[in-house]
């Protein structure tokens, strides 16, 4: 089949749409895959990221609402009465610039889409494309698929409070993603609450990692603690520093890129550059505990599967996760390390030198549970749900 892929993320850092293009291609469909700002340097060098049988094609979206200071992100924030009016204004505004911007994206991304058309089938990737394929689908009399990488009106999202928009939108997902004939998501328990809302078929997807060709042998004994991931808010980050401060010497590092006026007092935490994936599970292993945190202030958070998760298991490492219900399921049935509670430094300390203490019997689990959480088995789902469409 011909496929089309909708998407508003820089495609060249989504690895879990690259990974279901590639084994969609690799099955024998055709892939075209529209996503955001994707870097002119990726676009012309792409065969080398995704392989045949693939092709992207970017559209520019508005940069977003942008704080007035141009250093960095992580460090001591500012204060006074400016900036208090600053931060109000930008609270206010948040919500609907957002939804504005989304707005204008699918917009300028319409007649690429029609230009590209039509296709045997429109895969949707998060809500805010839904609306725009669901059309495109129908024009096309094509198969409609929708992908959710999250609970998407259950998220943490900065600015004021939007209640009725949240219930609005719960409804139209529901009505538009009724349409298709395959919905997919991360993790069982959102797959539990979309089948709540009235979606009966809905299919888990989890944004597992290929398996390692080779492991290298696990550390006698630690060497740090590593969070690699976007640096910003809903992460519990100050609580990572808050703990770092207990755990010192032992070394806590942020790996990744950091959020838009973002800001953060390090204190004793290192940072350093992101890194490719491969060179992930290098400093994964070179420090020996992956921290996978979140903040257990929304529902999303509580049915998340981070692919931080599925990234440490990949390397061989053991993770030290926060207590939520979706993470909590997999780490103790594949005993890939200990929890702590999301906002508490003491039980962040505790459940770091638990690891540290007991390193070996942590390290084996996450290197056993590769046989289970890797993307052979989840692309396969993939591959024979979208195999149904085509009876």
């Amino acid at each position: 089949m011909r496929i089309l892929m909708i998407a508003q993320s820089p495609i060249a850092g989504d690895s879990r749409i690259l990974r279901e293009a590639t084994a969609l291609a690799a099955a024998g469909h055709e892939v075209h895959v529209i996503g955001r700002d994707v870097p002119d340097a990726w676009l012309e060098n792409q065969h080398s990221e995704v392989g045949p049988g693939v092709t992207v094609e970017s559209v520019s979206r508005s940069a977003g609402l942008r704080g007035s200071n141009g250093g960095p992100a992580v460090g001591h924030g500012r204060n006074g009465p400016k900036v208090l009016v600053q931060r109000f204004g930008r609270w206010l505004l948040l919500p609907e610039h957002r939804n504005r911007t989304e707005k204008q994206w699918r917009i300028a991304a319409a007649p690429r889409v029609a230009a590209a058309g039509p296709f045997d089938v429109v895969h949707a990737h998060d809500f805010n494309t839904l609306e725009l394929a669901a059309s495109f689908a129908g024009q096309w009399s094509a198969e409609l698929v929708y992908d959710t990488h999250e609970l998407w009106f259950d998220r943490a999202l900065p600015g004021r409070p939007t209640p009725l928009w949240r219930a609005r939108g719960r409804r139209f997902e529901a009505a538009l993603a009724g349409k298709a004939r395959l919905v997919i998501t991360v993790s069982d328990g959102i797959a539990q609450r979309l089948r709540e809302r009235g979606l009966a078929d809905v299919r888990v997807v989890r944004n597992t990692f290929p398996r390692a060709d080779e492991v290298p042998a696990a550390l006698d004994r630690p060497e740090g603690l590593l969070y690699a991931g976007r640096v910003g808010a809903g992460r519990d980050l100050p609580t990572v520093v808050a703990a770092a401060r207990r755990l010192a010497p032992f070394r806590t590092v942020l790996m990744g890129s950091v959020d838009p006026n973002y800001r953060l007092d390090l204190g004793p935490v290192e940072k350093v550059a992101e890194r490719s994936i491969d060179e992930v599970d290098d400093t994964l292993r070179s420090y020996g505990i992956s921290l996978v945190t979140l903040t257990n202030t929304c529902e999303n958070h509580r049915l998340a599967l981070p692919n931080k998760l599925f990234h440490a298991v990949r390397a061989g490492v053991p993770v030290v996760a926060a207590d939520l219900p979706e993470m909590r399921a997999v780490v103790t049935q594949y005993k890939l390390g200990t929890l702590y509670t999301p906002g508490d430094p003491a039980s962040l300390t505790a459940a770091v030198r638990d690891v540290i203490d007991n390193y070996g019997t942590y390290a084996d689990g996450a290197r056993s549970a590769a046989a289970e959480l890797n993307w052979e088995k989840d692309s396969a789902t993939l591959v024979t749900a979208y195999a149904e469409l085509t009876r």
